[in-house]
């Protein structure tokens, strides 16, 4: 496609004019230069399917520690494997929490072009996978919630005292940025988290008044968005199958009223959630779901410089769900609004339409001028080891696991 006609863009920024937006914003120069990219991709279907089918992945090897949560369940954390004959890095490394997508996990394509930039500007990259994701064993009938951010704030707090002396960034994309605006709303300023990125964030799911437009849930109801419902219903649905006994167990001793037939069926991930999630979590509905797990009630409690990356041709993160309001009155907020780059696809990249997202440089670019705007003593709550939280103890064991 390289000898294809393209077309030039360029990113909106939309943000208060803060002397420290301002020379955030001047240090980050892909976000005022123009990308370009092959017309057939110029559209957020065509993009979205290109990207999640023939973008190469740099093949990171990582090393996977098992964190045991209160309730007995499993969040795994994978680090990059450094290399033989590459010096380990130092202690003092910053270190960036990276949170994937719904259903999605370090082996992603976007996942590993994000990890080994960031090794190599010098970060430590770590890869916090949701529960029963990337292969990952469930131990409790317990999947992950976008509603639920108790796993995130104790794997903050893991890090925290695993790397005491390191600033801590943290960036996720689609459900993972949800997951992590409603942490950082929710924790304000008393987050470890020095600074953030949010990428293809769906922020609001369900449409509840004044709003008339259509938002990310009822979008990916009809047309052909339902192709992408249908998808992530089935990848839900495979990882229910392998660890369906749990949920059976649970059901038939009257534990928990799962509809497990539903779940070993769903093709859609509102009937998935139905079956199981709101059960979990006590919601009668899914639609009352959906409502408290969206993030744009958050946006305006973040304390921490956060960048939101999000593109106006997205079939799953719709423009329309984006709080603009909300986000333009946080001076800690920053919106850049691309014109293309569908759902995780941002093709434009400098790599070429095969390589790396062009949102890869955008995030390394934002968490290097962070570490130039950020005072070196960058405060109480974010620097030294955390107190032992004494409702609940972390084991963790470290296994290698390999990418192909």
């Amino acid at each position: 496609m390289a000898s294809l006609p393209a077309r030039t863009f360029k990113p909106c920024i939309i943000t208060q004019p803060t002397p420290r937006n301002e020379t955030l914003l001047s240090m980050c120069p892909s976000l005022s230069a123009p990308y370009s990219l092959p017309l057939p991709l110029c559209n957020g279907h065509v993009e979205t399917i290109f990207a999640a089918l023939f973008r190469r992945t740099p093949g990171v090897v990582y090393d996977r520690e098992l964190v045991h949560m209160p309730d007995g369940g499993l969040v795994a954390l994978d680090a990059r494997a450094t290399p033989a004959g590459e010096d380990p890095l130092p202690p003092t490394a910053p270190v960036l929490l990276l949170l994937p997508g719904l259903t999605g996990g370090s082996e992603d394509s976007y996942v590993q072009h994000q990890v080994h930039g960031a090794a190599a500007a010098g970060f430590r990259p770590l890869v916090m996978n949701m529960r029963g994701t990337s292969h990952m064993p469930v131990t409790t009938p317990r999947f992950f919630s976008a509603e639920d951010t108790g796993d995130i704030r104790r794997i903050v707090a893991h890090i925290r005292n695993l790397y005491p002396q390191s600033m801590l960034l943290a960036a996720g994309w689609s459900n993972g940025g949800n997951i992590l605006t409603r942490y950082l709303g929710e924790e304000g300023d008393a987050t470890p988290i020095t600074a953030a990125a949010v990428l293809c964030n769906p922020f609001n799911m369900v449409r509840y008044p004044p709003s008339t437009q259509p938002m990310c849930h009822e979008n990916m109801s009809s047309g052909f968005s339902l192709l992408y419902n249908w998808n992530l219903g089935k990848s839900l649905r495979r990882i229910y199958l392998r660890h369906a006994p749990l949920f059976e167990a649970a059901a038939a001793a009257g534990e928990v009223a799962y509809k497990t037939d539903q779940a070993a069926s769903a093709s859609t991930i509102s009937a998935f959630d139905d079956a199981i999630t709101t059960v979990t979590y006590g919601y009668a509905s899914v639609d009352d779901y959906y409502a408290a797990a969206s993030s744009d009630r958050d946006v305006g409690a973040v304390c921490v410089p956060t960048l939101f990356v999000q593109a106006e041709d997205d079939p799953i993160a719709v423009q329309g769900a984006i709080p603009r309001e909300g986000l333009l009155g946080n001076p800690n907020a920053i919106l850049a609004l691309t014109p293309t780059g569908g759902h995780l696809g941002w093709c434009g990249g400098k790599d070429g339409i095969f390589g790396a997202p062009w949102s890869n440089s955008v995030v390394l670019e934002w968490f290097s001028a962070i570490q130039k705007v950020a005072p070196l003593d960058f405060g109480k709550d974010q620097g030294g080891a955390l107190p032992e939280d004494t409702t609940y103890s972390i084991a963790s064991e470290t296994i290698r696991k390999v990418v192909a």
